[in-house]
């Protein structure tokens, strides 16, 4: 029965002592190497015909932000490699939003405005401006009184010449932030 009641005893101050040890290196600091990113913004743009639908608007979004992920995983592995790392998984993607702009040939300006619906840009720091989005929304026109039409001679018109051709293209633009880990 000694024996037994030292043996228990025996086991019971290991218990305490291990437990002690246990406590002692858990609350000692624990030193961990800063983990290494690498952060980039891929962008892209994709042509978008200027009287797109909601559809082919969106499909167009799309394409451009996987268009962005690839030139951000490029130019991750470009500033890795300057620094003699790998680049490792990606740790998070931010939808960095995009806009539509139109060029045209005719306009003075050489700027369209875009005449299709718009994708969902989401609401990244590169969405639409307010300036952008009010671009895209007809203002409302003043209805006045139409004046009454004098009646003209006929004149002899010349021959008609070529107009000079119109061309409108309009391009989708976005952007994607990307964080990497580098090995």
């Amino acid at each position: 029965m000694r024996s037994l009641i030292a043996a228990i005893l025996a086991v019971a101050a290991g218990l305490l002592i291990a437990s002690t040890l246990g406590v002692a290196a858990a609350e000692a600091p624990t030193i961990t190497a800063p983990i290494r990113t690498v952060s980039v913004q891929g962008v892209a743009n994709v042509a978008v015909a200027q009287g797109a639908s909601a559809a082919v608007a969106t499909a167009a979004y799309r394409q451009a932000m996987a268009d962005a992920v690839l030139d951000g995983q490029s130019k991750a592995e470009f500033l890795a490699g300057k620094v003699g790392a790998t680049v490792g998984s990606v740790q998070s993607v931010v939808e960095g939003g995009g806009s539509i702009s139109c060029t045209n040939s005719a306009e003075e300006s050489g700027y369209a405005e875009y005449e299709g619906e718009q994708p969902d840009f989401g609401s990244g720091s590169g969405s639409v401006s307010p300036v952008e989005s009010a671009k895209s929304v007809a203002p409302p026109r003043a209805t006045v009184a139409p004046k009454p039409k004098k009646k003209k001679k006929k004149t002899k018109r010349p021959t008609p010449t070529a107009k000079k051709a119109t061309v409108t293209s309009c391009a989708l633009y976005t952007q994607v932030a990307l964080v990497d880990d580098l090995n």
